[in-house]
């Protein structure tokens, strides 16, 4: 499986959040009113703070009633940008999460969406991680895609871990 080992410093995340129903399969449609609900201010806020890579809005999900074990009750979902900026500097009503200093696997995907990515999430929970020399370090991820107008995406996943050894 394709991926690459990135150190990030200490950020955040920042952008707007609430509890959804958490759904393996195709477009939640809890998330999609999330986004939908940005407002322009926001929009902009958001970009004001964006000064780390990978320097797209991005989807960030924790805090599962089911520790993403099973397809049922909530999770935590944000839909933001990474930040280096201070909390006290995030406005426009946006919502903060911490990330501590740490190595991060990230998972490129091409292909149909959202199922690419998607197949690219299982297969590092249920395949990479059995074998690889990393063990995870939480349970907070995050991704983006690029979506096409032909309904295909580029999307990385980016899951925090630890050396195993």
């Amino acid at each position: 499986m394709e991926y690459r080992i990135v150190d990030m410093p200490t950020f955040r995340f920042a952008g707007v959040s609430a509890r959804v129903p958490l759904q393996y399969e195709g477009e939640n449609p809890a998330i999609a009113r999330l986004a939908e609900s940005i407002t322009e201010t926001q929009r902009a806020e958001m970009r004001r703070l964006m000064d780390l890579d990978p320097r797209e809005v991005v989807n960030v999900s924790w805090d599962s009633d089911t520790d993403f074990q099973r397809e049922e009750g909530e999770l935590t979902h944000l839909i933001g940008v990474l930040t280096t900026r201070p909390a006290a500097e995030v406005g426009a009503g946006l919502a903060t999460l911490e990330a501590a200093a740490g190595t991060w696997a990230v998972f490129p995907s091409d292909g149909p969406f959202p199922e690419a990515m998607q197949q690219t999430t299982a297969d590092i929970y249920g395949t990479w991680l059995a074998t690889a020399p990393y063990e995870l370090d939480g349970f907070r991820m995050f991704s983006f895609c690029r979506v096409r107008a032909d309904g295909t995406a580029y999307s990385e996943v980016w899951v925090p871990v630890r050396s195993s050894d």
